[in-house]
């Protein structure tokens, strides 16, 4: 059933008539999307699930929130800089540690793509498998992410202080709402990082197929930019 209504799609959406892509068949296509989507997010997940993935990458390395950021300079200049520093490691180190939850995650999103997925997926933008990863996702991620996340920053005592202040000073605006727990900043910046990357993946492999050593993404996705 998928096959063929996948075949329905490439038809009269996806591939123009053109000689080289008619001899695409619908198999592979489904094969090379999925296969791509499998090799993006994998090697996404493997750049940041390691020491230093976020901690040493300057795309997506969690910084201190706003409201502590700003006394950053104060803290190292009245010896208390320390406390800052051991904060901003134990944040990536935490979602260093989160982000491996996603493989499993995205895989069997990929098993459960639609029709309709599917065709927005090749006929969308660069990024639109990272788009379906969001939408299919997020939710799952961040209920994965949250108590690795606590387990961390609980060993940090300025996060507890944090944490102790932060909602009062929502009230007076002094800090984000979306920032008033350390432990939901971290986790979001985790997923923001994280799907940052999978999108940077996606657009080397619709850039240039060739270069992710498989023959299916090479076929399918070579067939695209023609």
């Amino acid at each position: 059933m998928f096959v063929r209504a996948f075949a329905f799609f490439l038809t009269l959406w996806i591939f123009p008539a053109q000689a080289n892509l008619d001899a695409l068949t619908n198999k592979d296509a489904g094969a090379g999307l999925k296969a791509a989507l499998e090799k993006g997010a994998g090697v996404a997940v493997d750049l940041l699930g390691k020491t230093d993935g976020f901690f040493g990458n300057g795309a997506v390395k969690i910084p201190l929130p706003d409201s502590l950021k700003k006394y950053e300079k104060l803290m190292h200049s009245v010896g208390m800089g320390k406390y800052a520093d051991e904060l901003v490691l134990t944040m990536n180190r935490a979602a260093e540690a989160a982000v491996p939850e996603a493989k499993k995650l995205f895989s069997e999103s990929i098993k459960k793509m639609s029709v309709q997925d599917a065709k927005g997926i090749l006929t969308g933008g660069q990024t639109s498998g990272t788009d379906y990863f969001k939408r299919s996702t997020t939710d799952q991620l961040r209920e994965k992410f949250l108590p690795i996340v606590k387990k961390a920053t609980a060993k940090v005592k300025l996060a507890e202080k944090y944490n102790q202040y932060a909602h009062k000073g929502v009230q007076f605006g002094l800090v984000k709402k979306e920032q008033a727990n350390l432990d939901d900043y971290v986790t979001q910046k985790a997923l923001d990082g994280l799907f940052f990357m999978v999108a940077e993946e996606e657009k080397k492999i619709r850039q240039d197929p060739v270069k992710t050593g498989s023959d299916i993404i090479r076929k399918v996705f070579g067939a695209l930019q023609k």
